[in-house]
């Protein structure tokens, strides 16, 4: 098995690189401002295949357990599946919202069923980023302006203004409803 590892550790080359492209397609070059913070140094690391993002003086605390003792540190962001591709988790929507390149707000009645695991339809879209393209990575807000998930444009910002009410607008990838739909697998 390529990734398996009970331990903590630094992601390796080939990991960062997996996950700098994942984090790249929402948020593009600001990936940067995630590591190198105001608030102090924030590091991304590997334990039992879940990837986790936390402030370096919590990663030194954290090697002082045993590694059957330590559940997690910091904010679990993803994993990597057995293939050794990078899925990110709900709980990254955080960190992706504030540096977002595209956005999608959807109407009340499109964000519960979004919230639901539902797409984006034309129908439900309130508006969104207008330099979208087709196949860019997008975080979904409600009209109120918070972040309730992320996902995959459909089309671009042009292709959505004449698309069908019911064609699909945004694939789901995930919404803040996993929180209780799958909160065993979160951690």
């Amino acid at each position: 098995p390529l990734f398996r590892s009970a331990r903590m550790r630094p992601l390796t080359d080939e990991e960062t690189e997996r996950l700098f492209k994942k984090l790249a397609v929402y948020i593009g070059d600001n990936v940067k401002l995630l590591i190198d913070r105001p608030d102090g140094n924030y590091v991304f690391r590997l334990h039992r295949e879940r990837i986790y993002y936390a402030k370096e003086s919590i990663v030194k605390l954290a090697t002082n357990f045993a590694r059957k003792q330590l559940i997690s540190f910091g904010t679990c962001i993803g994993k990597f599946t057995k293939n050794g591709a990078c899925r990110l988790h709900i709980t990254a929507l955080d960190f992706l919202a504030p540096y977002a390149k595209h956005k999608v707000w959807a109407k009340p009645g499109a964000e519960q069923s979004f919230m639901y695991g539902n797409h984006v339809l034309k129908s439900g879209l309130g508006r969104l980023t207008e330099t979208t393209a087709a196949n860019q990575g997008v975080v979904i807000h409600s009209m109120g302006d918070m972040p309730i998930g992320f996902g995959v444009a459909a089309k671009s910002a042009q292709n959505c203004q004449q698309a069908d009410p019911m064609a699909i607008v945004c694939y789901h990838q995930a919404d803040v409803g996993e929180y209780l739909r799958s909160e065993t697998h979160l951690t």
